[in-house]
């Protein structure tokens, strides 16, 4: 069935032509889609080794520093499922170029900020065009790659990207704090943005607009404020404690919302996310299995990062290239995943790397309180390949399975599940830590709960992801 429909017509038309100067197989629109993706995973994992030096030189209070950090993942999830719903009615290109757009401009407003409340805004900003640019990257590469074995080899080249840019923002971060300043840890963004601005126009055709589909505002106003309200009692729950009573009352306030949005959805004509979608076990379950597997990888991240730089003294670049065999793995595994998908199907590479990723985290949590650093090296190199190798084929479902003139909204949804596994990851890590005995139990507990997380999407994609046709 075709994926695109025509703008304004009820019924479906071809997929959009490749940009001018695509062949069969151009890496034109390929490159384009994913140096807007590059720049939004860079930006999630660059920050985090310069935010003390932030603090301290703009004279940021500690909410000020949350604010910097957290501000940009609110504003990115939340905003996701309108980005998507964006694309489908106004054109996927249109919404991922005003993306890369707000993103570029953004990023050279924090490296121009004076103070802490510049910085926040210009953040906040960052992460309305993050949450255009995602949802667009994926339908941009569904339009421009319909075979699915063209589409697989991208899919897997857009994980790599992912890939290669959380392993280069420690790094990265670490090296440009310590030489230049933390101002060029934005500054970066800009040559990038503007190359992806030319070559997204240069190279990737039009998309297809449903100007008769209409966006249901209130239901996307509950939405946004549900996935923001989660993703903020999550990111705080982490630091106050679950007992908190700011932390009760924003989850009480996000549940309200999710309930306001389940009401407009079922007197909606227009449905925000159509019930056939989340009906779908290759869309719903596919999503969950995308939140599951970011909850154990992100959650292992953020407790490693915490454990290398408080407990065994590493510094911010040493902890970078301490955590460099975890990423780095996601490179070849998301390269070599799409490749072998065209043989294999899809459940094969989900299953199987959901289960490596689960014996990871499982060898990480018997290891024992304090476990010499070689001794971690596998564990992060099975979560993370098992991860990666998981990604493209749970990706490839969800978007084949996306109906007509929906890419922008499926997307969309995977992306918002996958953000709000990486903050639950993150804040349970933290709660781990922070109320387990001691560090170490913390620790292995965190590693056990990605395991099982790991496990149960393996249980998922049996049921979820189609078998090869």
């Amino acid at each position: 069935m075709p994926f695109a429909e025509a703008a304004g017509g009820g019924g479906p038309a071809p997929a959009a032509a490749p940009g001018p100067g695509a062949g069969p197989w151009s890496r034109a629109p390929l490159l384009a889609v994913c140096a807007g993706y590059f720049m939004v995973i860079l930006d999630v994992t660059v920050i985090n080794v310069a935010v003390p030096v932030v603090g301290r030189e703009l004279s940021a209070s500690l909410t000020g520093i949350q604010w910097i950090t957290d501000g940009y993942t609110m504003v990115f999830a939340g905003l996701l499922l309108t980005g998507g719903a964006l694309g489908d009615r106004l054109g996927n290109r249109r919404i991922f170029c005003t993306g890369v757009a707000v993103f570029t401009v953004s990023s050279a407003a924090c490296a121009l900020a004076r103070d802490a409340p510049a910085l926040v805004a210009a953040r906040l900003a960052e992460g309305l065009g993050a949450a255009l640019i995602v949802p667009g990257s994926l339908a941009l590469l569904q339009q421009a790659y319909p075979l699915p074995a063209a589409r697989s080899r991208a899919v897997g080249l857009w994980g790599a990207m992912a890939g290669i840019a959380a392993s280069a923002g420690p790094l990265l971060g670490g090296l440009l704090v310590s030489t230049v300043g933390w101002r060029w840890v934005f500054l970066v963004n800009l040559p990038v943005g503007v190359a992806c601005l030319v070559l997204t126009l240069r190279h990737v055709a039009p998309s297809p607009r449903r100007a008769d589909r209409a966006l249901d505002w209130p239901a996307q106003c509950a939405v946004v404020a549900a996935v923001a309200l989660l993703t903020a009692v999550l990111n705080e729950a982490g630091r106050r404690g679950w007992t908190d009573p700011a932390v009760l009352a924003g989850a009480g306030l996000a549940l309200l919302a999710a309930a306001a949005f389940a009401v407009r959805e079922r007197l909606a004509r227009s449905p925000a996310i159509p019930p056939r979608m989340l009906r779908s076990r290759a869309v719903g379950g596919g999503s969950l299995i995308g939140l599951l597997f970011n909850f154990a990888f992100y959650g292992m991240v953020f407790t490693a990062s915490l454990s290398f730089q408080h407990q065994r003294g590493y510094s911010a670049l040493g902890t970078g290239l301490a955590l460099f065999p975890a990423v780095a793995t996601t490179m070849f595994a998301s390269v070599l995943s799409g490749r072998l998908a065209r043989r294999t199907g899809d459940r094969p590479l989900v299953v199987s790397g959901m289960l490596l990723g689960a014996l990871g985290l499982a060898g990480w949590a018997a290891a024992g309180p304090d476990p010499a650093y070689p001794l971690l090296v596998a564990p992060m190199m099975a979560a993370g390949f098992g991860t990666s190798f998981a990604l493209t084929g749970t990706t490839t479902t969800v978007m084949a399975a996306a109906p007509p003139g929906r890419s922008g909204t499926a997307s969309a949804l995977f992306n918002t599940a996958r953000q709000i596994g990486s903050t639950a990851g993150v804040a349970l890590g933290g709660t781990l830590l922070a109320t387990g005995a001691d560090h170490g139990t913390g620790l292995r507990l965190s590693m056990a709960a990605g395991a099982l997380a790991y496990l149960t999407a393996a249980a998922l994609a049996l049921r979820c992801v189609p078998r090869k046709p």
